[in-house]
């Protein structure tokens, strides 16, 4: 008897089969000795659409809202039925005595396999895979242990709360707003709260106003020091006169060193990553959106095995882990993190809880390397960079802290007193694994939005002094700044703002940005995110509750209680269906009305209303305000390949009455264009062909093709 092995996708599905001795390949699974392995390609099964329990339903009515199912169905996506049901034949062969499931192990992957086991009627038992990497020593040790299908019941249901959660509120959601304003306007469970958070700061902004301020800094020999006074703790003087009058004082006193304190301090290392922190560090430090990060992490994961799995929310290690460290250290022994590893392998590790805690573990570890000796120069440049984050986070794990001794000093002068601080690094410790000047990453408590005066402090090699010292010569300035409003969110800032309200999980952060993105809700400006007219608009005419993170972390941690046994599935859904009740009423009653913001002077030539311009894939379209309408267009002209022969940029195609032109923006150069001009390829071979045969008595295609058509074109126009 075999075990039918599911995976998520035909590359795993393929390693698998390599792994267990599946040498036969078949179109839809591949089988060996005791094996079947096949395949989903992601979902196969998704919830059924509303059109689906009605045919009424494809047109969208706000009457018809909300769509409350009793029972949720399912579905097969169109594209992906020849997979399925070859999976549903394999699922009838006789000698196929269980069922391995062996999709991501996750929520989502548990969800792709138990949907495709409930349409092909899976009655037989069932084990599941569960693995935190994909080389094949994890594969072997992983089908050698082999856990019981009834353990991940919970996480099971857990998957499907979430995905009638989503379902119910946001298509309820999204068709009330649509149909109410007549625009297409989505909302969603996680990606309305988290428009809603940066619509906040970004009123912040708005009304904020800058306010000039002074700081008066003082050169003491060798080193500068700050002035703070006791009613003001910053430094920070609002009052000009104030601070001409206290310079000028300044300036006549002398100075003395009246307080030296040396204190030896520590910084441990930084945490093993988790998906959202390395998304985080790859946004800082290379400007990876989050969405590209995940990506290429799945590469290094699934492609390269070089990484364990990625979608982690735990930043340690399992002690059953321990004895696996070293061969991880021993595979890192190339260049350039040979001499890293090297002094770590000559004595036993130093693991400690900051290493290894199981009790901060659930699911899966923290993202590191894998005992897979890397090929580096087989990693494309992204996936080099980012596997590079992940290899000296690893090794610093097992580097001491970095110690160093802050000297601060108090100078007084005419009873005001000045501060400086200075470093003199001890020990390098962990930061020697990141070079010279030691930079991990940004400090995961640094706030990157309000940081005014403390710019202007910074830390400083100080000179050898004693209390009592004194200065001869002082000098005094006083520095103009401006205080500055919150800074707007990069995706490494949005990121945490979302981990500290549990918006979303780390696997599912990234798809949120992306779609509030692909809505046209939010925009990249430079390395920042910020709201559109169209989403300042929408967070104000969805329900106050859907705009709310409390209510969706209140949420996210039952979803989090039903994945580990503790929450009610039918609690929570009641719960959903009653807030999509409301959310859908409130809509209804609404009176406030909704302005596209993206109105240009155009109008559509099918119905007279005006056009909007939106951002498409293949670039900017103009699209009808009227849905029911349908019309749009190119809102910029088609490039031709032609090149103006003045600035030889590309020419763009236009139509007018004598026929198809090229014309030149910038030089305003005109071309006419006929169709044999424009043709290419495929296209210019066939008329070739077709004007020879028409003209030339059967002339062959042959190498004299220039002159059979020279000859076939001369007879034409003869004709």
């Amino acid at each position: 008897m075999k075990s039918l092995v599911l995976a998520e996708k035909p590359s795993v599905a393929k390693e698998l089969a390599r792994v267990l001795g599946c040498s036969q390949k078949h179109k839809h699974y591949m089988e060996g000795p005791k094996h079947v392995v096949t395949w989903a390609l992601g979902h196969l099964v998704t919830l059924a659409e509303p059109e689906d329990y009605d045919a009424k339903y494809k047109t969208w009515n706000l009457e018809d809202l909300p769509l409350l199912p009793e029972r949720m169905k399912l579905k097969l996506i169109k594209e992906t039925t020849p997979q399925f049901r070859a999976i549903s034949q394999l699922a009838k062969r006789a000698d196929l005595e269980q069922l391995i499931i062996a999709t991501d192990a996750g929520r989502e992957g548990e969800l792709v396999a138990r949907w495709i086991m409930e349409l092909i009627h899976w009655r037989k038992p069932y084990q599941r895979l569960w693995i935190s990497s994909q080389t094949d020593k994890a594969i072997r040790e992983g089908f050698a242990k082999l856990k019981p299908g009834r353990e991940y019941d919970s996480l099971y249901q857990s998957a499907v709360c979430r995905a009638e959660a989503d379902w119910l509120i946001g298509l309820n959601v999204t068709r009330a707003l649509t149909c109410k304003f007549n625009a297409q306007l989505a909302a969603g469970r996680v990606q309305t709260p988290t428009l809603s958070m940066m619509m906040e700061r970004e009123r912040e902004i708005r009304s904020f106003q800058s306010k000039d301020y002074w700081m008066i800094r003082g050169q003491f020999g060798g080193f500068q020091a700050l002035w703070r006074g006791k009613k003001h703790p910053d430094g920070r003087l609002f009052d000009k006169a104030a601070a001409d009058e206290l310079v000028s004082r300044l300036q006549r006193g002398k100075a003395a060193v009246s307080q030296l304190k040396v204190t030896g301090k520590s910084e441990p290392q930084p945490l093993a990553y988790d998906l959202t922190e390395l998304q985080r560090d790859a946004n800082r430090k290379y400007g990876f959106s989050a969405k590209q990060t995940s990506n290429v992490l799945q590469r290094l994961y699934e492609q390269h095995k070089l990484v364990t799995y990625p979608r982690t929310d735990s930043r340690y290690l399992t002690s059953d882990m321990v004895s696996t460290l070293p061969a991880r250290l021993e595979s890192l022994s190339v260049q350039p993190y040979a001499a890293l590893v090297k002094p770590l392998l000559r004595k036993p590790l130093p693991v400690t809880g900051r290493i290894v805690d199981d009790s901060k573990v659930s699911d899966h570890h923290a993202i590191i390397p894998t005992e897979q000796a890397p090929l580096l120069h087989t990693l494309s440049a992204d996936e080099r960079k980012l596997y590079d984050l992940i290899v000296r986070r690893f090794i610093s794990l097992f580097y001491p802290v970095y110690r160093y001794d802050e000297t601060a000093v108090t100078v007084e002068a005419a009873g005001e007193s000045f501060y400086a601080k200075g470093r003199i690094t001890k020990d390098l410790g962990w930061k020697s694994v990141y070079g010279q000047d030691g930079s991990a990453s940004f400090s995961e408590d640094d706030d990157e939005d309000h940081r005014d005066h403390d710019a202007h402090d910074p830390q400083q090699s100080l000179p050898q002094l004693q209390i009592g010292d004194t200065f001869k010569e002082i000098r005094i300035s006083l520095e103009k700044h401006m205080t500055k409003p919150p800074g707007r969110y990069t995706e490494a800032s949005l990121l945490t703002l979302m981990e500290k309200h549990n918006l979303g999980t780390p696997a599912t952060r990234a798809d949120i940005i992306e779609k509030l993105l692909s809505t046209d809700t939010i925009e990249r400006k430079m390395n920042t995110l910020q709201p559109t007219g169209k989403g300042a608009q929408l967070i104000e005419l969805v329900a106050p509750a859907l705009r709310s993170p409390e209510l969706t972390t209140r949420w996210e941690q039952e979803l989090e209680r039903i994945a580990k046994g503790r929450g009610n599935m039918k609690a929570f859904l009641a719960c959903i269906r009653e807030q999509t009740v409301e959310m859908v009423r409130e809509v209804k009653n609404s009176t406030t009305e909704y302005k596209p913001h993206n109105l240009t002077h155009s109008k559509c030539p099918d119905c007279s209303q005006a056009l909007q311009e939106i951002k498409g894939k293949r670039g900017k379209m103009l699209v009808c305000i009227n849905r029911e309408c349908g019309y749009k267009r190119a809102a910029e002209p088609a490039l031709s390949n032609k090149r103006c022969p003045q600035c030889h940029k590309k020419m763009e195609i236009h139509t007018g009455k004598a026929g198809k032109y090229a014309q030149c923006r910038h030089c305003n150069v005109i071309e006419m264009l006929n169709d044999e001009s424009r043709m290419s390829g495929k296209a210019a071979r066939r008329n070739a062909s077709q004007l020879i045969n028409q003209y030339s008595d059967n002339t062959s295609l042959g190498s004299s093709l220039g002159d059979a058509l020279k000859a076939a074109l001369q007879k034409q126009k003869e004709d």
